[in-house]
């Protein structure tokens, strides 16, 4: 099993383009791709996914244990001829002082090189004393090479190889020069989705083909990790027999889902229907339903002048449809969202006004304890779980003492101290919940969805 870590000395590097380029290279070449993602993130995954033609997953420390990551690294990478990991922040970014959760960690845990992508703007020596503080900060890592982003032109990359070869002894794998076709425009978290963005294929293929011009393929293939990775298969129940429908948003202002998480709802015995809540006029027969993130507000007009749609999922809710809502479902479910000056009318389910603010609102990881209103089945192993938020928005004008199905032990939720919406069979919550050993959650709602279908 090859694999390399793309990561990068900080944010902001260019190491998501690198890394959506490398995969459409090497997929272009025939080669079966499976691109993975540190941290909690639902854009970066949608591109690299979109870009390798094999879904994206997630390895995350808070949520996910050690033996979980290998696992979900080792399975999704059985059937592939290179795993490529994204790393998130720098390569020893992390949480906590040991750096017991940063790249490097997750380099370490799976036996995987690391290939650095450095932005080179204004740099020509002082780039040297920067790699070789890399290497020696944690002498175990290996970096299998470098890769030279934003690069002034010819010159430029010239004298940055000179340096690099007279001083260090790290293989430069490409140079990159600046251009804005490489270019994909940032929002919020990270980056315009790809659901969102109506030639992403071209994008994507401009991205692709600008990488592999610039960046030894054949080298870097050559590079990557072959050593041993232990880990435990991943076990799978058969899929539930006694089915249940259950809808989920999805559209250009509804995307964000992990794909371990729908694999486990249809393990769990649900029928994923597909809605558009822009074009769609018609709630489809369903026992449930599932409002993922995204970005409402951009599409907040389309959303308002949907008016059939918006007055169906509302009394569906309001007759008791069991529904889960995270984020930008919240914000749908609300009253109104009110962005740049304008305000529009969402489903009005939930009796408050979504405001967007400048500055995040909410940002990073959460731990929620569960409260005794959840409606969801309860399981006895644990009442406390990790999950993570970012939202620019706040509920306003919130009427009336409302019924909270979590507990914010860290993080913002909804006020700071609760997040959990509990209306009727609705759960609308900031956070967004993760499948994984310690919160299966998709379980418990389709448990819950197939309770109260009837």
């Amino acid at each position: 099993m090859s694999r390399l870590l793309i990561s990068a000395a900080h944010k902001s590097s260019g190491k998501t383009t690198i890394t959506l380029g490398l995969c459409a290279a090497m997929a272009q070449r025939g080669l079966a791709v499976q691109p993975f993602k540190k941290g909690p993130d639902y854009i970066d995954p949608m591109w690299l996914g979109q870009a390798a033609g094999r879904p994206c997953h997630n390895l995350d420390f808070y949520c996910m244990s050690q033996d979980e990551i290998r696992s979900t690294l080792g399975h999704y990478s059985a059937d592939a001829d290179i795993a490529l990991i994204e790393g998130n922040k720098g390569l020893y970014d992390g949480l906590d002082l040991d750096g017991s959760n940063s790249n490097a960690a997750l380099a370490t845990l799976t036996n995987t090189p690391v290939v650095l992508v450095l932005d080179a703007r204004g740099m020509t020596r002082g780039i040297a004393p920067l790699i070789l503080g890399y290497q020696a900060f944690e002498p175990d890592i290996q970096i299998a090479g470098v890769i030279l982003n934003q690069l002034g032109g010819s010159r430029h990359e010239a004298k940055l190889r000179r340096v690099i070869e007279h001083y260090t002894d790290v293989t430069v794998l490409g140079g990159v020069h600046r251009n804005p076709e490489l270019e994909i425009v940032e929002r919020h978290l990270g980056l315009i989705p790809s659901n969102e963005e109506d030639a992403s294929t071209a994008r994507i293929n401009r991205i692709r083909d600008g990488i592999k011009d610039q960046v030894d393929i054949e080298r870097l293939l050559e590079v990557a990790g072959r050593g041993p990775l232990a880990y435990e298969p991943l076990q799978f129940e058969p899929p539930a027999t006694d089915r249940v429908r259950i809808g989920i948003a999805r559209d250009a202002a509804f995307g964000f889902y992990y794909p371990d998480d729908l694999k486990a709802l249809e393990q769990a015995g649900a029928e994923l229907v597909s809605i558009n809540t822009l074009e769609d006029r018609q709630l489809p027969v369903l026992d449930g339903l599932f409002i993922g993130g995204g970005f409402p507000e951009t599409r907040m007009e389309a959303l308002e002048a949907n008016t059939a749609l918006r007055e169906q999922i509302r009394q569906a809710i309001e007759t008791g449809l069991p529904a889960y809502a995270e984020c930008g479902g919240l914000m749908y479910l609300s009253r109104s969202i009110s962005w740049r000056g304008k305000r529009c009318e969402m489903v009005g389910v939930i009796p408050a006004d979504v405001v967007m603010h400048d500055r995040p609102q909410g940002r990073g990881y959460v731990r929620l304890r569960e409260l005794a209103q959840l409606p969801w089945p309860r399981e006895a192993a644990q009442d406390e779980f990790a999950a993570h938020e970012f939202h620019y928005s706040s509920l306003e004008n919130l009427e009336g003492p409302m019924v909270y199905a979590y507990e914010v032990m860290r993080g913002s939720g909804i006020d700071g101290k609760h997040d959990g919406i509990v209306i009727n069979n609705l759960l609308a919550t900031y956070s967004h919940m993760r499948d994984t050993r310690q919160h299966r959650w998709a379980r418990r709602f389709t448990d819950f969805v197939r309770k109260h279908r009837h």
